[in-house]
């Protein structure tokens, strides 16, 4: 099903980009006002998707540091059910019955 999910919105917003850097070639100067920088021409989808890609890989990056504890906690519940397991199976296997 998120298969699916990620295919049907992600197909139609890559379209949408394709169209829209297709429909905004135009040159447009780039001026990072407070820098003593020369404005750079640019085409125009390149001024609105590289912001935009950059925000996507931070949230992303931020999001992925942010459930690293919650990462780690399903870890060691994970090591603590497999160690409780193998003890159960033991005390099960104990041929005195216990």
């Amino acid at each position: 099903m998120n298969r699916f999910l990620g295919w049907a919105i992600g197909l139609p917003l890559g379209l949408l980009a394709a169209v829209f850097a297709i429909s905004n070639r135009t040159s447009v100067p780039l001026e990072l006002w407070p820098l003593p920088i020369e404005p750079v021409a640019l085409p125009a989808f390149l001024v609105v998707l590289i912001p935009l890609a950059l925000g996507l890989i931070g949230g992303m990056t931020l999001s992925w540091l942010a459930a690293t504890p919650v990462r780690r906690k399903s870890r060691e519940q994970a090591r603590r059910i497999e160690s409780l397991e193998r003890q159960l199976g033991a005390i099960k296997g104990r041929p005195d019955g216990g």
